[in-house]
């Protein structure tokens, strides 16, 4: 993959979707024939319209195979991020809540203590 600034390179590159598809069960040989008789036929014979179809088609194979991908790297950006945000968001509101408990609970006992001492003396009177 390419190591370029500002590239993520947990993406492919066009090349590499194409590259790493496997190739037909045919030899070689075979394969470089029929590509090449193709290609001479289309060059010659295809129309206008024909070659706009193509472009189309293979267009919308590129942008599918690509969105496939893209999507992938998204969900797992995202899973990365919102891990990040409710792991920082937990720890924030964990410590509201202690801090929270802990004046609730010194206030408890400073109360209790006051009753305690204030009904101590009146039986002290």
């Amino acid at each position: 993959m390419s190591q370029q600034r500002g590239f993520d390179t947990s993406i492919p590159v066009l090349t590499e979707v194409f590259v790493d598809r496997p190739e037909p069960q045919q030899g070689p040989l075979v394969q470089d024939d029929t590509n090449a008789h193709l290609e001479a036929c289309a060059i010659d014979s295809w129309t206008e319209p024909e070659w706009n179809l193509l472009e189309r088609r293979l267009s919308e194979r590129i942008l599918q195979q690509l969105q496939g991908r893209v999507d992938f790297v998204l969900e797992q950006r995202l899973r990365d991020s919102m891990e990040e945000v409710l792991q920082s968001a937990l720890a924030s509101l964990t410590g509201e809540i202690r801090q929270g408990l802990q004046q609730t609970i010194e206030k408890i006992v400073v109360r209790a203590v006051s009753q305690e001492l204030a009904h101590l003396q009146a039986l002290k009177k």
